[in-house]
């Protein structure tokens, strides 16, 4: 009878230990994007290390899908419905969310990590475009997402810098929501409306490989670096899931330092995963470009928080960048 108990002890003590141990979500939905800027994602991805650090969390083994969205958004209604857990998108479209939903306990939204810093090139076909003042109503500029992407939002923080801030949406009217790589090929063919594209790297790059295509501006000349991609979650999934939260964190920061430790490795994996391929040699001096940095820490949030409150894109702004990120990532020397 003695051992009958003993063995009923042990075997609720090992339940309870493993429903703890399930208590977070076994399955996991994590949006990426097109772009060197999302590469982290790509390493994670590819070398399953987000299930690694789960495991080493204790969690057991999970498992992760990666669907591809583009555009702030379309990633921004994805997370509104549910469909995703942890979504990646650039800083002026979360912050765009994070605002409407502050306050709100069910769509309450909480910055994960900084995923890639760098640049977005204006770039055009049309030889009579030198500067921001060339633009007629007869041009169009594709960008990812109209608004709110990071794209269109370096677009308007450009146009404020050169027209002042009552005129930041100048240009939107000629933006065309395209994504980035059907973007790239109707710059390039020159055959459709698109005559300018405010690209990311691998675009903004391979664009600039054709002798009829030249570059406007360069957006790290004009605000200085700044996180282009991070992540983020609800709220309630992260206090639901604190362990699994931090492991995707870790999983960031791995692939961070893989990438710095190895570039043409990471160089091969991102061509190996990406939805527009050129040569190891190609990404890899984009990789060297110094613009282009990865890191967990985000860099340049208030900048945009300043600028989309100032011109009432957003109604809420965070008095700094912790209020908007993880306790774990906020504090973290920041920007």
């Amino acid at each position: 009878m003695r051992l009958a108990a003993v063995g009923a002890a042990l075997l609720c003590v090992l339940v309870a230990v493993t429903g703890a141990a399930r208590a977070e979500t076994a399955e996991l939905r994590i949006s990426k994007g097109y772009g060197i800027h999302y590469l982290p994602l790509y390493i994670m991805q590819h070398e399953h290390l987000l299930e690694q650090a789960a495991k080493q969390a204790g969690l057991g083994d999970i498992t992760v899908s990666w669907p591809v969205i583009d555009g702030g958004n379309n990633i921004n209604d994805a997370m509104l419905a549910g469909a995703l857990d942890i979504a990646a998108l650039g800083v002026p479209g979360y912050l765009t969310l994070w605002s409407k939903a502050k306050g709100n306990a069910r769509l309450e939204v909480i910055g994960l990590a900084g995923i890639g810093a760098g640049s977005l090139y204006l770039n055009t076909n049309k030889p009579a475009i030198k500067t921001l003042r060339d633009f007629t109503d007869a041009d169009k500029i594709a960008l990812p997402g109209i608004k709110t992407s990071f794209a269109a939002v370096i677009l308007q923080m450009v146009v404020a810098k050169e027209f002042g801030d009552d005129n930041y949406a100048k240009l939107d009217p000629l933006t065309v929501g395209i994504p980035y790589p059907e973007a790239t090929a109707a710059l390039i063919s020159g055959k459709t409306e698109i005559d300018a594209h405010v690209a990311s790297p691998p675009f903004s790059f391979l664009e600039l490989d054709h002798p009829n295509i030249h570059r406007v501006f360069n957006s790290v000349e004009v605000l200085g670096k700044t996180t282009v991609i991070m992540a983020h979650t609800t709220r309630a999934f992260y206090e639901k899931n604190p362990k699994l939260c931090a492991a995707f964190i870790a999983a960031v920061d791995e692939a961070t330092k893989r990438i710095a430790a190895d570039k043409r490795a990471a160089a091969r994996i991102y061509n190996e995963m990406a939805a527009v391929k050129s040569s190891d040699d190609d990404v890899l001096r984009i990789l060297e470009d110094p613009d282009l940095h990865y890191t967990v820490t985000p860099e340049g949030i208030m900048e945009f928080a300043d600028f989309m409150a100032r011109v009432g894109s957003i109604k809420t702004k965070p008095k700094s960048w912790q209020e908007v990120f993880v306790p774990e990532v906020g504090s973290r020397p920041g920007s």
